[in-house]
């Protein structure tokens, strides 16, 4: 069997409201719960578990990327730039309010609430 991931858990202060944020930008079908978690199920099978951790005090931000087609990075780019979210062309916020053409697909950065960085691209690293 190869490797796959299956399944991330992501900290944040409110599962259903970080959940609720991302299945809605990215115009995924709504969570579903499992145990403690609020799940989003993405279209490879693979999964964030959004988990509540409200002793944590900040939230430690990491870094979700994903793969979308040009059609989907367009619905998904208008409902950030709908949202009045701020994004970036790179993962540090040094081109705010750009987007990114690396390897000939296009790319953008956003945060959500809890401070996590978000990703899509259209070309995955190293061209497709």
């Amino acid at each position: 069997m190869a490797v796959e991931l299956n399944h991330t858990i992501v900290n944040v202060r409110d599962k259903h409201a970080a959940a609720t944020f991302l299945t809605e930008i990215l115009g995924l079908a709504p969570y579903t719960t499992y145990g403690p978690f609020a799940v989003v199920e993405l279209s490879n099978g693979a999964s964030l578990d959004f988990a509540d951790d409200p002793g944590i005090g900040e939230v430690v931000p990491r870094h979700y990327a994903f793969l979308v087609g040009e059609g989907e990075f367009d619905e998904i780019f208008g409902r950030i730039k709908q949202r009045g979210i701020e994004y970036a062309a790179d993962p540090f916020g040094n081109k705010p309010g750009e987007i990114n053409t690396n390897d000939g697909g296009r790319g953008v950065y956003w945060d959500d609430p809890n401070g996590h960085r978000y990703e899509i691209i259209t070309v995955p690293y190293g061209g497709g």
